[in-house]
């Protein structure tokens, strides 16, 4: 399944654990909290002046979609 940046962080780190490492270099170090399981990929990347797209695309690369 590829990903894409509406889906929720934390469905996404449920399912592909390894996309962790991902979220952390774009400066998300808070991973297990609830706000951040519950956002999607492009709302935490807002907050985080990262860029949606270019996550995606690493995170999809990593698992190979």
């Amino acid at each position: 399944m590829a990903i894409t940046k509406d889906l929720i962080i934390g469905d996404v780190l449920d399912k592909y654990p390894e996309t962790a490492e991902l979220f952390l270099q774009m400066g998300m170090h808070c991973l297990g909290c609830p706000a951040a399981r519950g956002e999607t990929i492009e709302e935490a990347c807002q907050v985080h002046s990262a860029d949606a797209d270019e996550l995606v695309k690493k995170i999809n690369e990593k698992i190979g979609c």
